[in-house]
């Protein structure tokens, strides 16, 4: 899973929008590329593109191209660089930087080698990082790639299927929708999954795990209801640190309108110090439907926990 990603150049630039210039070595500080004009305070201070990215365009262009020439800091070979995601990271010795962004928003006739060949590489294929741990970089060096595995856990509660009695279907289904979903978004990914029975003692002890191992979200599937022993809602609001109202609130209305027992789950949204959690009801159909929904949040809350401003 970590792959050697050779380092070709680094390079510098005074002035955005402008090529940047093969220097001996960088510094790469908490403000970004020491002496690059793209320093500072945000998401994108250290820009890399991959020489596979260079040599496609390079043919079509029916030009060399020298490296700094599409403006990145970074030039390497190794890996295609626009397949990694938000919160991966590399590292040199000390040297830890986190990406932050893929492409970006072409400069245009800002650009300089726009206004010469009419086209770029780097708002498709070039990435963006923070450091995240200062350190020194220089043409020659080794990074090691290390992608962010996002580490799900997914816990179904019902006596039946604790005992063998009845097949779980929802768990296995919330599996696969986060398996074809980080698929489609090029993640890495690890997925725990429990059956347990309606017990308080053995959800918190599940909540307790995630939270202590550092997994990333958490699905539960059954006691949503208004049951007798429908306790998840209760269960893991004494875990949840802040709550995430809206999510739920939109998929009880949404669904709701057509079918009114829709409005009787009671599931609630939250994070757990670092830990996402969303509370499904059991029924295939209704997971598959709260899945639809809270997908669609699921990447920038992780980039939020992680303190990383897309908005920049």
């Amino acid at each position: 899973m970590i792959k050697e990603v050779n380092v070709l150049s680094v390079n510098i630039s005074e002035q955005k929008g402008t090529i940047k210039k093969p220097v001996e070595s960088i510094q790469l500080r908490s403000i970004g590329v020491v002496g690059d004009a793209h320093t500072g305070n945000w998401h994108r201070q250290v820009s890399l593109l991959a020489k596979e990215s260079i040599d496609i365009f390079s043919a079509a262009a029916k030009r060399e191209i020298s490296f700094g020439e599409f403006a990145e800091n970074i030039t390497t070979e190794g890996i295609i660089l626009y397949q990694t995601a938000p919160l991966d990271k590399f590292t040199f010795g000390d040297l830890e930087l986190e990406v932050t962004q893929i492409g970006k928003t072409c400069h245009g006739d800002n650009c300089n080698i726009f206004k010469e060949l009419g086209n770029c590489v780097m708002p498709k294929e070039g990435i963006f990082c923070r450091v995240i741990k200062d350190g020194d970089l220089k043409a020659g060096d080794i990074l090691m790639y290390h992608p962010r595995v996002i580490k799900t856990m997914i816990i179904t509660l019902s006596d039946r299927a604790s005992k063998g009695e009845y097949e779980d279907k929802s768990g296995p289904l919330a599996e696969k929708l986060c398996e074809e979903f980080y698929l489609s978004r090029n993640r890495h990914f690890k997925i725990e999954k429990h059956i347990i029975p309606d017990r308080e003692q053995e959800l918190s002890k599940l909540l307790y795990k995630a939270k202590k191992e550092g997994f990333d979200i958490v699905f539960t599937t059954g006691g949503t209801g208004i049951g007798p022993k429908d306790i998840t809602p209760e269960v893991v609001d004494k875990h949840i640190t802040k709550q995430i109202p809206g999510i739920m609130e939109l998929i009880r209305v949404k669904y709701g309108m057509n079918k009114a027992n829709a409005l009787l789950s009671r599931g609630i949204a939250g994070v757990m110090d670092q830990t996402l959690i969303y509370t499904l009801p059991g029924s295939p159909k209704a997971v598959k439907e709260y899945c639809g929904e809270i997908f669609k949040t699921i990447e920038h809350s992780l980039y939020m926990l992680n303190e990383l401003d897309l908005h920049a």
